[in-house]
């Protein structure tokens, strides 16, 4: 299939498969069984440069777009999930979102977390506040030149690992008022006030922690806010747009587990023979795997098309129609191929002796974490429409009103 690689492209891709065939896969087994951090595939990362690609070489980093990260995440990801988690992380999302709307300061500091082996945590979901993140209620009340940050997050990706975290909070000025949704920097063991909560067990993905992360009386200096140019008013939305980066590498996250499922599937069918002959000549078996190829070819090029994107207004980051539609194929391709390629296994796919379950498992999550299917099936509906669909209960009500409003003011001009 041609996919418009360059040929740097295709040599980052030859370098990635090649860590992640000999330095990556002989340690996924256990990653998952003992359900620690991988910091020696996060030094093998490092070593290689694949931690802090995209960061720009001013800053120390490679200067690498997002598709010459998800090339890398896919490669990572046929091997071992977390590594592929670790690998979007440490590319795209906060971090990215640091390198656009950034102080120098700001940016200094994230560009050398990252370049030492870190992998950022970015703060949003809460237990009341998951799909519905901007009811959030974590706040950050301004006082004088700081901010004092109080509430709990949930389901924070390397709690407890992660040095870096980029918190979402509602901001309130001096007098009380709510000023909207701001971005704050805090530093893991640094930043009193910054706490650790319990770890949730998971089904999948176990080598990588997620926690709550509690804020009792954070105090982050201004100079650690990070402020998009909309301030915090529209600000949201801005930072937002960097999660259109994370959609996409989660995406890939998604395409690598179920590639290097297909990949050992069919390889399986060619070596496994049943009634006399390989399994591979059963018709009922070659339309599965020439499903399961097709799927994965579409969600390649969806993911390289939404790599490759850019926003509304000059937005730096992937289009938001591309990186939803992306995820929510992909998402949903891994959970169907993964399976699939467990069937073909039989019996000793279902056992723990072989990466099958355990690949299922790990593409179990993708339809959920980043924008469930069905969140992103809206946003990717508001684009196409061109209106937005409040998921209030009264939302529609106000939005009809507002038009009326508006409307009515037109007339009378």
């Amino acid at each position: 299939m041609f996919y418009g690689l360059t040929s740097e492209q295709l040599d980052l891709q030859a370098r990635a498969r090649d860590i992640a065939t000999r330095v990556i896969l002989p340690r996924s087994a256990e990653i998952d069984r003992s359900e620690e951090y991988p910091w020696d595939n996060v030094a093998a990362l490092n070593a290689a440069g694949f931690m802090g690609m995209t960061i720009p070489k001013a800053y120390g980093g490679a200067g690498l777009n997002f598709l010459d990260a998800a090339i890398v995440i896919e490669e990572m990801a046929k091997v071992c999930g977390v590594t592929g988690r670790i690998s979007v992380e440490a590319n795209m999302g906060a971090i990215s979102a640091v390198m656009q709307y950034g102080t120098e300061e700001q940016r200094r500091l994230a560009a050398r977390l990252v370049l030492d082996g870190d992998k950022p945590a970015i703060c949003i979901t809460e237990p009341d506040a998951g799909s519905a993140a901007s009811e959030m209620t974590t706040r950050a009340d301004k006082r004088g030149s700081r901010y004092i940050l109080n509430g709990k997050k949930h389901w924070i990706t390397g709690g407890g690992v992660s040095r870096f975290h980029l918190i979402f909070a509602r901001v309130f000025d001096e007098s009380g008022v709510d000023c909207g949704i701001g971005g704050f920097i805090a530093i893991r063991d640094e930043d009193k006030g910054l706490v650790i909560g319990k770890r949730e067990p998971t089904m999948g993905l176990r080598g990588i922690p997620e926690t709550e992360v509690i804020f009792t009386d954070l105090e982050i200096d201004e100079s650690r806010v990070l402020m998009p140019p909309s301030g915090f008013k529209r600000g949201f939305g801005d930072l937002m747009n960097a999660y259109n980066a994370q959609r996409v590498g989660a995406a890939t996250v998604a395409l690598g587990l179920a590639a290097g499922a297909y990949e050992r599937a069919r390889l399986f069918t060619l070596e496994r023979e049943q009634f006399g002959r390989p399994i591979a000549e059963f018709q009922g078996l070659q339309w599965m795997l020439a499903d399961m190829s097709t799927q994965l070819e579409a969600a390649r090029l969806m993911i390289y098309s939404a790599a490759r994107s850019r926003g509304d207004n000059d937005s730096p980051f992937p289009d938001a129609n591309a990186a939803a539609q992306a995820k929510l194929f992909a998402s949903e391709m891994a959970i169907k191929v993964t399976n699939d390629a467990l069937q073909l296994f039989g019996a000793k796919g279902y056992s723990r002796n072989t990466p099958l379950e355990r690949i299922v498992r790990d593409a179990r999550m993708f339809t959920i974490g980043g924008g469930t299917a069905q969140i992103l099936r809206t946003v990717i509906a508001t684009r196409i429409l061109d209106r937005k669909f409040p998921q209030t209960r009264d939302g529609y009500v106000k939005g009809r009103d507002a038009e009326t409003r508006g409307s009515a003011e037109l007339k009378a001009v």
